[in-house]
């Protein structure tokens, strides 16, 4: 659940505006935890590592998307043969700090593995805690839970909802950092022995406080530090 994942990535969206071979280069510098295949003659692009890293890329990348197209509706760029940018080598600090930032800054999403969401949700509530003026709510999809954090008081503090981004984001990469799960699967499918694994779960959980248990239909998933979760395993499953 917490390995590494491959993604391809369709770069020739934006050979237009960009040569190719300099926005790759600023990924390489921005992704330093990724590791980046050749380029490919179609745009296509591998990319392998953590799951937060490649979603800090995705939100780099669609921000850079919406960047050019709110430049084009805005008619900056009248001429239909627009020649490509090159990539400044020197950028402000700022621009940096915000690749993850919408154009208005009052509404954001964070994209968290399910896993890891329930853990901070339960042993770190206070990622989440947040004053009237700010909205979080989530969708979860599977493996996948997408948080959303909208400005929701009278005044426009964008900074607020970037600072709650910030947050969930630095909370999210130290847990995926050391998280581990194991699943337990019930030798039967009957009530008896769901009750009986969950009752053997519940008696142990005292002396793995920091070991979360979420019980399924047919498992229970247990999440924690390597070695808390493989000895919590071991003393259920004896």
């Amino acid at each position: 659940v917490f390995s590494s994942v491959t993604s391809v990535l369709n770069m020739s969206v934006f050979e237009d505006q960009f040569v190719l071979e300099d926005l790759i280069q600023e990924l390489k510098k921005k992704s330093t935890a990724l590791s980046f295949g050749p380029l490919q003659s179609n745009g296509h692009i591998s990319v392998q590592g953590s799951f937060p890293a490649i979603q800090l890329l995705r939100d780099f990348l669609l921000l850079k998307a919406k960047s050019l197209s709110e430049e084009d509706k805005r008619g900056e760029n009248k001429s239909h043969q627009r020649p490509k940018r090159r990539l400044q080598q020197h950028r402000h600090p700022t621009e940096t700090s915000n690749f993850n930032r919408d154009a208005d800054g009052e509404k954001q999403a964070v994209v968290l593995d399910t896993d890891i969401y329930h853990y901070m949700k339960c042993f770190f509530p206070r990622t989440f805690l947040v004053n009237d003026d700010v909205v979080i709510s989530d969708v979860t999809d599977g493996d996948i839970t997408t948080v959303y954090i909208e400005n929701a008081g009278s005044r426009s503090d964008a900074g607020q909802v970037l600072r709650v981004k910030e947050r969930i984001e630095n909370r999210s990469m130290k847990l995926h950092n050391v998280l581990r799960k194991e699943r337990i699967y019930f030798e039967e499918h009957g009530r008896d022995e769901k009750r009986r694994y969950q009752r053997v779960c519940e008696s142990l959980k005292p002396h793995y406080p920091c070991v979360l248990i979420i019980p399924y239909g047919t498992h229970i998933d247990v999440i924690g530090n390597s070695s808390e979760v493989f000895e919590f395993t071991k003393e259920v499953s004896s």
